[in-house]
């Protein structure tokens, strides 16, 4: 299983739409006869996996069904708009399908609408092997659907514009609703409203308060990677707050394994949840032996942060029903190189919450901003065996008792011009001895206002399928 094909919530229970090789755990995208996996839940911790709900058997479809987003229309009534693979040079439509039986909690039979395929990639300049992964929908002040898509226009990453009266017969806009030169094509693309200073979610298939902001998710370069602006009614384009040309200082979602991301409005808690596809650092060979490769992060909500430069996120309350025997420590005091054991934990998976308290933030090395072009490489590096002024400190997880194998997620302090930067890191290379694994050092920059609170926070929620 990879990328999510339209995760939604619909009459109290959480559906979880994805890619899905049934032919063995070599990666989707290697294969011609990819499905719509499906899975349920009424708590997103415990899922039972049903039968596939879209399989490629028809012309629009008949290489693959892919990645997709889903939306409740008036009279929730549920959809799912998703990419179909039409030939093996990977020739690419959007199609719609509907639940055949809405009274059935669990929606485990759809079908495929009549007109498939609704969107078609016919446009100069437009590579039909790069135009997928629709978005959720939403109604503009017209009255009428809008859908985004991604493509390569022209060597162009471009969310390309869609219109709709019935969410079944589709116009493309003459202008996208966003388009950069920075890469070539965007994937899992993701467009929704936040509302600085709330926490809560906002439900793209109603009125948008005045106010909001809206963001532009979008997969590219293995990353998920956002901005954040306007959406202007008026042009129906999407106008980030910053411009940055350099795409690799863009806004990231995740600096971690976490890719092609997609969110949905959970109308029971009025929250945004968000998840993505996380592959873990197994062999191929592992990955056969096994029966299966590929695995979804714990759901996250998120929501803009109180000065809206950048999102939050947090996993859903519902993951600390599994927490038991709590161990706490306090007041215990670390010199640079300490190592303390926290003892007690006898299962290899735990839900770990840490306040560091930094006693100075003198002695803060100075911020070089090239290394925002390259945070893993500064966690390579400077990894948790190099002392630094302040840092590292963080968690060893997975530890072997001679320290042989085990995972470092740590901070380091950096003083830039204006502020501190906080450099954070999750280092696998000595994760395993086993050779031919996916060990790299993952890791990213953000800033933090130590003068007005000289405390860094760490939660992990460790697991050792991704280490």
């Amino acid at each position: 299983m990879n990328e999510k094909s339209g995760p939604m919530y619909y009459n109290g229970i959480y559906h979880e739409f994805y890619q899905y090789n049934p032919d063995g755990s070599n990666s989707p995208s290697l294969s011609y006869n990819i499905v719509c996996g499906h899975s349920v839940s009424t708590d997103l911790v415990n899922w039972i996996g049903l039968e596939p709900v879209l399989v490629p058997d028809t012309p629009s479809d008949i290489c693959g069904c892919w990645t997709g987003s889903a939306t409740i229309l008036p009279g929730n009534r549920p959809a799912i708009i998703y990419t179909g693979l039409i030939n093996m040079e990977k020739h690419q439509v959007q199609n719609i399908a509907l639940p055949k039986n809405q009274s059935d909690p669990y929606l485990r039979e759809w079908t495929k609408a009549g007109n498939n395929p609704v969107i078609q990639p016919v446009m100069p300049g437009l590579n039909s092997s790069q135009f997928r992964d629709p978005t959720t929908g939403w109604i503009g002040p017209d009255g009428l659907w809008r859908i985004a898509v991604g493509a390569d226009l022209n060597g162009s990453s471009t969310a390309l514009l869609y219109k709709s009266e019935d969410f079944l017969n589709w116009t493309r806009v003459e202008h996208p609703l966003y388009s950069s030169k920075s890469f070539d094509m965007w994937e899992c693309l993701d467009f929704f409203a936040v509302l600085s200073g709330s926490n809560g979610g906002l439900d793209m298939s109603s009125a948008i308060p005045n106010g909001a902001k809206h963001v532009l998710k979008m997969g590219m370069d293995y990353s998920d990677k956002y901005m954040i602006g306007v959406y202007d009614l008026k042009r129906d384009v999407f106008v980030p707050d910053t411009v940055i040309d350099d795409y690799r200082l863009w806004l990231r979602i995740d600096y971690g394994n976490f890719y092609a991301s997609k969110s949905f409005f959970d109308s029971k808690h009025g929250r945004r949840i968000i998840w993505a596809w996380s592959n873990e650092t197994d062999t191929s060979s592992d990955d056969v032996a096994k029966g299966w490769a590929g695995i979804h992060s714990i759901p996250r909500t998120i929501w803009l942060d109180s000065d809206g430069k950048q999102l939050l996120q947090w996993p859903v309350e519902e993951i600390e029903s599994l927490r038991r025997n709590e161990i706490n420590h306090q007041g215990l005091e670390l010199n640079k190189g300490d190592l303390f054991e926290i003892k007690g934990i006898d299962t290899l998976q735990a839900d770990v919450e840490i306040d560091f308290e930094l006693t100075s933030i003198d002695d803060a090395e100075p911020f070089d901003p090239s290394w925002l072009l390259d945070a893993p490489k500064q966690c390579r590096e400077a990894d948790a065996s190099v002392h630094g002024g302040i840092g590292p400190f963080g968690l060893v997880i997975l530890a072997s008792d001679n320290m042989e194998e085990h995972t470092d997620v740590h901070f380091r302090v950096y003083k830039s011009q204006q502020n501190y930067m906080i450099l954070m890191c999750t280092d696998l290379r000595r994760s395993s001895l086993r050779p031919g694994l996916y060990t790299p050092a993952y890791g990213g920059f953000f800033e933090l206002d130590l003068e007005k609170e000289r405390k860094v926070s760490i939660r992990t929620l460790d697991d050792p399928t991704l280490y």
